[in-house]
């Protein structure tokens, strides 16, 4: 499975993102379901509210309902390493969101990721793995 940060939900439905069609394109051609966070989708909500108003935000929930995008759970024992990694990575400064992702990979396995952030080139899985960066 492959991780899918904030910035690429917003690009797949957002068409005046300059890599809408790419990351569209791209996504049709992976493995799906996509595997996010809470976090990570309520970051995108609250930009497509801004960029499209709900109708942009609607598309976003039609990913959930498709099938296409499933939801990592949190569990309250994993709140300490979230605010572990927040505290390691501080400099950057780390949101919560990609915190959640780095989560989902030590508690999974998965590296390959979705993202525009180039900050997923310095976290590490486990203190350790780098991620695997599918460039569109």
């Amino acid at each position: 499975m492959i991780l899918c940060d904030a910035g690429v939900l917003l690009c797949l439905v957002d068409r005046t993102q300059l890599q809408h069609n790419a990351y569209r394109t791209t996504v049709t051609g992976l493995a799906k379901p996509l595997v996010t966070t809470w976090s990570c989708l309520t970051e995108a909500m609250y930009l497509a509210l801004h960029r499209g108003g709900w109708a942009m935000q609607k598309q976003l929930g039609q990913l959930l309902l498709d099938q296409l995008l499933v939801i990592f759970e949190i569990q309250e024992d994993d709140y300490v390493r979230l605010l572990e990694l927040m505290e390691k990575y501080r400099d950057r400064p780390m949101d919560l969101a990609d915190a959640t992702l780095v989560l989902v990979a030590e508690k999974t396995g998965y590296r390959q990721i979705l993202t525009l952030d180039s900050d997923f080139l310095f976290y590490r899985i486990g203190d350790r793995d780098t991620f695997e960066i599918i460039q569109v």
